[in-house]
Formats: structure tokens, sequence, C-alpha cells
């Protein structure tokens, strides 16, 4: 069975800096867009970021495996070697991490790859990976 993708529409304070961002850093394609919204290929998925002028990102926190978890945050789960290609670019444009890339639950059943970084308006985002995708959902 094919996942259908999923839609998640956010706000931002600046469309051509989500631009730069999500189509230049994350390398998501361009869709649709207008004056107040654009449409952005994120992994398979529609994210769609919508203008909303004095918007600011900060949220609470959640302690998770150790780590101070931003939240709300949105994300996809990847293929190790994409996460591991996608961290490396974002090392390499110099973003910085809310959590770095690391390794969550190590030796247990939800072991997985993890980052935590903020778009720049402020909104968290979550990128994983499991060296065995049938864990998604372990306990």
């Amino acid at each position: 069975m094919t996942t259908p993708p999923f839609h998640l529409a956010f706000p931002v304070h600046d469309l051509a800096a989500a631009r730069a961002f999500y189509g230049g850093t994350l390398g998501c394609a361009e869709g649709r867009s207008s004056v107040d919204w654009v449409d952005f290929d994120f992994f398979g998925h529609q994210i769609v970021a919508h203008l909303v002028p004095g918007h600011s990102g900060d949220a609470g926190v959640n302690k998770v495996d150790g780590h101070g978890v931003p939240v709300p945050h949105f994300g996809v789960v990847l293929p190790i070697p994409e996460w591991r290609a996608l961290a490396g670019r974002l090392e390499g444009a110099g973003v910085e991490f809310v959590i770095p890339p690391t390794i969550r639950f190590a030796g247990q059943p939800g072991e997985q790859a993890t980052m935590f970084f903020r778009d720049p308006s402020g909104n968290a985002l979550e990128i994983k990976a499991f060296e065995d995708p049938a864990k998604l959902f372990a306990t």
C-alpha cells in the first residue's frame, strides 16, 4: 500500500525567506503560489507557507530522550542515506540546529536518527530516519 501524501499549511512572516529556505536550503520544488502563499514539494508531500505578518514560531518544549523538543513541529521520515545527505547539506549551509543530527533511543525498539532546526519564521522541523523503517511505530 502506498501512503498518500499529507498536506500542511503553516504561517511564515516572509515568503522570500521561506522560498530561499524551503526551495534553496532544503531543495523542495516550488508549486503553485500567490502573493500570500507558496506550495512546496516536501519530500513528496504538499506543504504551504502562508504569509502571516508578525508570525513567530516560538512555542513550548517537551523533554524526549534528554532533549528539549520544540512543540509544535513537523517533518518527514527519510531513508537513512537521504537523512545523512540532508544532514550534511544543512550543516554545510550553516543551518543552526535546535537538536543536531543524533541517534535517539539508542538500543531501543524506536531507535532513530533525528535532527531539529527552524525555518526563518521560527517554525520547527524534525527530520528523522530508521535503520529499519518497519520500526516507525515500535514500542
